[in-house]
């Protein structure tokens, strides 16, 4: 048996990185996500890492544990707070937000 990594494109308010971002799954693209979507994707138990990525904007790298039957979910969104955002220009990787919900 597996686990799953559940993954939702949503932001509140107004976000100017709309595009659909690519899921990428222990270094290997997995999925690509839309802004008011989610993706679910088949994973192994054990340690993973995850990081979403939009050309060169991309997020900090998770690292996450799944068990046999875990539903793990993140959240990601290209909305962020302005003096993070004008770093982000300098600082790619600062660029989307991914947490854990």
């Amino acid at each position: 048996m597996s686990a799953t990594l559940k993954l939702t494109h949503k932001t509140i308010g107004v976000e100017v990185r709309r595009g659909a971002y690519d899921a990428v799954v222990d270094g290997a693209r997995a999925g690509s996500v839309e802004l008011n979507d989610t993706i679910e994707i088949p994973i192994e138990s054990g340690r993973h890492t995850l990081q979403v990525r939009d050309g060169r904007n991309s997020s900090g790298t998770r690292t996450f544990d799944a068990a046999e039957g875990d539903i793990v979910a993140f959240r990601c969104g290209g909305k962020r707070p302005l003096p993070i955002f004008l770093a982000s220009f300098i600082v790619p990787g600062l660029a989307l937000s991914l947490r854990r919900e």
